[in-house]
């Protein structure tokens, strides 16, 4: 869904109204409740905000190519030939059009690295999250 739809549905809401069949809400109704309203128009400005450049970042547009593709056979091969010839995890990224986030937990599942304890915790300072080498 778009924002700019979503912002409709809202602010339609928000004024008491059906969104989908365009009849005024009961005085009843949950959506009349004074903190309900009050809700749904500080998400309406929410949604009126533009993005933040975190919110930009993480959209799909600047996602990696492959990002929530499944992973092949091949490509786990080659991925692990490419750790094991010693490429770095932001080079293995950029060449597999992935996430660090994802080659990390690739390699970890390919038992190739032990998995961050801070895995699906927040990263490190530098934006990649430490790991240790299995030998």
């Amino acid at each position: 869904m778009e924002r700019e739809t979503a912002l409709k549905i809202i602010q339609q809401l928000a004024n008491g109204i059906d969104p989908h069949s365009g009849e005024v809400f009961r005085a009843d109704s949950p959506y009349q409740h004074p903190d309900t309203v009050r809700a749904l128009f500080i998400a309406s400005r929410a949604l009126e905000a533009p993005p933040t450049p975190k919110q930009r970042a993480a959209g799909s547009e600047n996602a990696p190519q492959n990002a929530g593709k499944p992973w092949s056979g091949d490509e786990d091969k080659a991925l692990a030939a490419a750790f094991d010839a010693g490429k770095q995890i932001p080079e293995l990224a950029v060449q597999h059009q992935r996430s660090r986030f994802a080659i990390e937990t690739r390699l970890a599942k390919l038992g190739k690295i032990e998995p961050p304890a801070n895995m699906r915790g927040p990263r490190a300072a530098s934006g990649t999250a430490a790991y240790a080498v299995k030998h």
